[in-house]
């Protein structure tokens, strides 16, 4: 099949979050099943000099916000180490900022017209570009109005080049819509009888995402337990009845990961690589290089646990603060990386202040930096309030590091918690807690330090979970059966 992916982010050319590592990875995949894969994002300023070589592919586009007509143009590069082509949607009074989606934490005001350039854009472009897909894959709300737009401007037109292509919608993160004021909703070219609780608008605004879900062919989110989360009230974020009417098109497919960047094995950043046969020596030497480095003694017998993460409400920081003072009773070190709320910083460097014997805190976002802590750690705390997939507990399995998380979304998916059943079937992975509560992260770090004290169980749990597979071959495989999926309905509904 051929395949185009709409993405805001992708790795190296944007990147906040791990839709980023979503975007670049998932192509890999699909290209290695054999597939004809390519990629759309906005052309910002630092993808455009992310140091990747880009170049013209000739082709102009011109777009319609309210009454105003953009030109734009279509450039092109390449994912690193494949060629998978990127195209790069370029318009500079949109894409030529310091920020993606604005500056010093504060969203750029025109956030809701510079998305609609790109996806009208994007559309324009697939028009005169030599890739035309059979599959629009939409990822989150800044690629949503992409099915509306197909449905309601380009199918419709006589010889239309869409008129069989297919649409999937993936909700990486529900918290995160999309949502404008209803006064913007003229700059998508949109008659007003579209802004209808049934069609585009919610709770009286223009919802991008909302637009998508009702539109899209099908659908998808980034883990089996997420997508059921998102249909109750409490997961749904104001969207739980439409994802309960649509379930039969819901398709929850974990991520995957990339094991040419999260490989103990051949892992540039590490101090020592190692496999599942000789983790034992290659985590000793790693975490001796993170104890130093961190300032913290060197005790290569002692547990050490980190925490990888956005300083974040969502990711169970409250839970965190509230549970330090009795952690750092235990005999354990901790290390944290991340950076977010200003009162987190402000409370951990206090707590590493008052114990540095036993925690260090690395306020910086640093991937050579994440990679070690992965390869250094005996733990990875992880008890987010919600997760719809989660990557650090993945990098954690493969790299031996047992994961210490709440039971939600991916991380549910994906960690097999250790009760005397799993321990004894060999299928225990880490460790998990369901009450969002400190007293229950408590237990949970407690019962992890039980199981490292025990020889005999702890080298099996770190065994299974480095031999667990999670790597994208598995995942890109449910994508191709969904977009089968896609492609028959739309055969169906426009035979040719």
């Amino acid at each position: 099949m051929k395949v185009l992916l709409l993405s805001a982010e992708v790795e190296p050319f944007a990147k906040t979050g791990g839709l980023a590592d979503v975007a670049a990875s998932l192509p890999q995949a699909l290209r290695d099943l054999g597939h004809e894969v390519a990629i759309m994002m906005p052309g910002y300023r630092r993808a455009l000099y992310a140091g990747r070589p880009v170049r013209e592919t000739g082709v102009r586009v011109r777009v319609p916000i309210a009454h105003r007509s953009l030109e734009g143009r279509i450039l092109v590069s390449s994912l690193p180490g494949c060629d998978v082509p990127v195209y790069l949607v370029d318009y500079a009074p949109y894409f030529d900022r310091s920020g993606i989606y604005g500056a010093e934490g504060v969203d750029y005001p025109d956030n809701c017209e510079r998305f609609v350039f790109f996806q009208r854009a994007a559309l324009e472009g697939i028009r005169m570009l030599d890739f035309q897909p059979e599959i629009l894959h939409c990822n989150d709300w800044q690629t949503g109005l992409v099915p509306v737009y197909l449905d309601e401007v380009y199918r419709p037109l006589p010889g239309s080049v869409f008129r069989q292509v297919g649409t999937v919608v993936t909700i990486h993160n529900l918290a995160y819509q999309g949502s404008f004021w209803h006064l913007d909703m003229p700059l998508t070219g949109f008659d007003w009888s579209l802004f209808t609780p049934d069609r585009l608008e919610a709770y009286g605004r223009l919802n991008f995402l909302k637009a998508g879900l009702v539109y899209a062919d099908q659908i998808s989110t980034v883990s089996p337990t997420y997508a059921r989360e998102i249909q109750a009230l409490e997961g749904g974020r104001g969207l739980d009845g439409l994802l309960r009417a649509r379930k039969a098109d819901l398709h929850g497919i974990v991520n995957g990961i990339d094991v040419t960047i999260w490989n103990p094995a051949i892992d540039p950043h590490l101090t020592a690589r190692y496999t599942v046969k000789t983790w034992p020596a290659g985590k000793a030497a790693n975490k001796t290089h993170l104890q130093r480095l961190a300032g913290l003694p060197d005790r290569p017998d002692v547990p050490l646990m980190a925490a990888i993460s956005r300083l974040d409400p969502q990711k169970g920081w409250d839970l965190v603060v509230d549970a330090a003072a009795e952690l750092l009773r235990r005999d354990l070190q901790i290390v944290i990386l991340g950076t977010g709320e200003p009162g987190y910083e402000r409370t951990l460097q206090q707590l590493a202040k008052e114990h540095p014997e036993n925690l260090c805190v690395f306020l910086e976002f640093s991937q050579p930096l994440a990679h070690q802590l992965e390869a250094a750690a005996d733990l990875l705390l992880m008890p987010s309030l919600y997760e719809p997939c989660g990557l650090n507990q993945l990098y954690s399995l493969a790299y031996g590091t047992v994961p210490v998380v709440r039971s939600t979304g991916g991380l549910a998916d994906t960690v097999v918690n250790a009760t005397p059943e799993t321990l004894q079937n060999h299928s225990a992975t880490g460790v998990s807690f369901t009450e969002p509560t400190a007293k229950a992260l408590i237990r949970a770090v407690d019962r992890a330090l039980e199981l490292y004290a025990d020889s005999d169980t702890w080298p099996r749990l770190v065994a299974t979970g480095m031999n667990t597979d999670w790597t994208w071959h598995r995942s890109a495989e449910q994508y191709v059966r969904l977009y089968e999926r896609v492609r028959h309905q739309r055969l169906a509904e426009h035979p040719a």
